[in-house]
């Protein structure tokens, strides 16, 4: 999925006096108060971190209450999504206007009606709201389904995703990835096929109107033949 990257930081976590025989508790729960928020700093949202303390002795920073600064590198896992990504989410709700997602288990998006290609037709299956596809109909959206949509607008403040299905590549990952992998089928088999035919033709030619055999005896039968003819 697109939106997602590590990145190496340097750090400086300020740390309470209070705190300071428990740094590491610290600075872990200071970065941990930022999970799965909108940074500027970080210019994402952070879903997980793998810290390394550089310095063991904080310098004070200078100020009415002194603080701690402890400098740190930490690896970083951030969700960054902007226009015209491809991102994947399950469904939650299904609407004739609207079909409503989760990202990665926090980010809410919404994909409304005229985003959503005229392929798809809501109806209600066996009591249950879906979308289903009128060109492959094995391509079904309802709750639960796992979609690939792509990021049409975006509040990072308030991590709300708007989404369109209009791309042909979207969708029910499910079903796009199976169709993917029958397409590849088909054109390994044909490359088969193709390679099959190529070696038939080797193996056989036309002489004088009749179809003969190339293979191995018959070129020696051939070339025996044609010494005794011309002897």
């Amino acid at each position: 999925m697109e939106g997602l990257k590590v990145s190496d930081a340097n750090l400086v976590v300020c740390v309470h006096p209070s705190k300071g025989h428990r740094v590491s508790e610290a600075v872990l729960r200071e970065l941990s108060s930022h999970l799965f928020q909108f940074s500027e700093i970080f210019d994402g949202v952070l879903l997980a971190y793998d810290v390394n303390i550089v310095e063991k002795n904080a310098k004070i920073l200078p100020g009415i209450h002194p603080y701690f600064g402890v400098r740190l590198k930490a690896k970083l896992l951030l969700f960054s999504p902007e226009p015209n990504m491809l991102l994947e989410a399950r469904v939650v709700k299904l609407t004739p206007e609207s079909i409503h997602v989760i990202v990665l288990g926090f980010a809410s998006a919404v994909i409304i009606d005229e985003d959503i290609r005229e392929e798809f037709d809501y109806r209600t299956k066996n009591g249950k709201e879906v979308y289903c596809s009128k060109v492959h109909r094995r391509h079904v959206i309802k709750v639960g389904t796992m979609i690939r949509f792509l990021v049409k607008s975006l509040d990072k403040e308030i991590l709300h995703i708007c989404g369109s299905l209009k791309p042909s590549n979207t969708g029910s990952i499910h079903w796009l990835d199976k169709d993917f992998e029958e397409i590849s089928l088909i054109d390994r088999s044909g490359t088969k096929r193709e390679r099959e035919n190529e070696m038939k033709m080797q193996e056989h030619a036309v002489v004088g109107g009749k179809e003969i055999s190339l293979g191995n005896g018959q070129i020696k039968k051939s070339k025996k033949r044609r010494l005794i003819e011309e002897s």
